[in-house]
């Protein structure tokens, strides 16, 4: 029998190939990619400093986001682990900068001294401005 008769291969046996398209393999969990996004839009927002009111509820809808996509990446056919834990772990860091932000100006505010010090310093500048 020469090499050219003999049957290819794997042929006559069923292959399983998965579909090709949006159908096939396991698909990424929305809620942990939607965590990620919120997380890193929460972070950037709180460190801008203006926009930190934002930025805190961004990142407490990016740790709901990521519970959610944790408990979605068990299932079978479901991945993105990996994202939720990132965007969970954002918008922690998120929610955490936010507070410590609200915490520190909500402490310069109510204290006087400090009010009365960055009144004087602003008042000199002026006064400096207008020499």
């Amino acid at each position: 029998m020469t090499a050219s008769s003999e049957p290819a291969r794997g042929a006559g046996r069923a292959t399983t190939a998965r579909p090709a398209g949006p159908s096939g393999g396991a698909k990424t969990s929305a809620a942990a990619t939607f965590a990620l996004v919120f997380g890193v839009a929460g972070l950037l927002s709180v460190l801008t400093a203006i926009l930190a009111s934002v930025g805190l509820l961004l990142g407490i809808i990016g740790i709901i986001l990521g519970i959610f996509g944790l408990r979605m990446s068990r299932r079978p056919g479901v991945t993105g682990r990996g994202v939720a834990i990132g965007g969970l772990v954002l918008s922690i860091l998120a929610v955490l900068i936010g507070l410590a932000l609200a915490a520190g100006i909500s402490t310069f505010i109510n204290n006087e001294q400090a009010v009365d010090r960055l009144e004087k310093r602003v008042t000199d500048l002026r006064d400096k401005l207008n020499d």
